[in-house]
């Protein structure tokens, strides 16, 4: 008898352009390994991300970690077997939902310090919300791995955090942005940086390895969706 997949949770809705690109992945992965017409065994509890982006504009941390534990609670509730978050900025409380969760919960900056680490890169750039590039929570689990973070200067934080809450996460796409994203890749680069940390779950739309090919990029989604996948199928035999 085959064995089924363990069922992937994701909390997702923050934005909404990441859960559809989770959903899309996760579903992509387990079909390259599983051929047919099989797809992701998921449960997605997508919150309102309103509210989220009103706990990060007013700094108030704890109320959203009881917001989203209570969520990623709902995701074992359901049947879930392991939990995902989609997104970087809200793994800032990741310890508030993990401790909610009896089933394993994968954080994301782990699989990206593990690919960085696998390419003999020590010191990696990172481009995220503002929270992400200026937390410690980010750059702490990254050293917890021996890698070494630099982030932009003040002015272009401000640049890229205002493209992605002002463009990427309601999917608008701007070849101007592009160009402002990769002359920051370059600056971390000159700064430094031997690789860059896609470190919003939206940045993929917008830049990817093509656009700089002689600088290595962790795209945090699909190193978080591949961990996610090969969790689901460990022990699984495909069919």
């Amino acid at each position: 008898m085959t064995e089924q997949p363990l069922t992937v949770g994701v909390l997702g809705g923050m934005s909404s352009e990441s859960t559809r690109e989770y959903y899309r992945l996760l579903d992509e992965r387990i079909n390259d390994v599983r051929g047919g017409h099989h797809a992701a065994d998921l449960v997605i509890r997508s919150v309102d991300f309103g509210e989220v982006e009103r706990f990060i504009r007013e700094d108030r941390w704890e109320a959203a970690a009881d917001f989203l534990a209570a969520a990623a609670a709902d995701l074992e509730a359901a049947g879930a077997d392991l939990a995902i978050m989609a997104t970087n900025t809200m793994h800032r409380v990741a310890a508030d939902i993990d401790a909610a969760l009896s089933i394993p919960f994968v954080h994301i900056v782990d699989p990206t310090a593990e690919a960085v680490a696998a390419a003999d890169i020590d010191t990696v750039g990172v481009l995220g919300t503002a929270a992400v590039m200026e937390g410690e929570f980010y750059a702490d689990r990254f050293a917890d791995h021996g890698i070494e973070v630099v982030v932009p200067d003040a002015e272009d934080r401000c640049l890229v955090d205002d493209v992605i809450f002002e463009e990427l996460t309601s999917g608008v796409i701007r070849e101007e942005s592009r160009a402002a994203y990769l002359r920051v890749i370059d600056d971390l680069v000159a700064d430094g940086a031997e690789g860059v940390v896609l470190g919003c779950t939206e940045i993929d739309l917008l830049v990817d390895q093509a656009d700089r090919p002689s600088v290595p990029m962790f795209d945090t989604t699909a190193l978080h969706v591949e961990r996610a996948v090969e969790m689901s199928l460990r022990g699984a035999s495909s069919e």
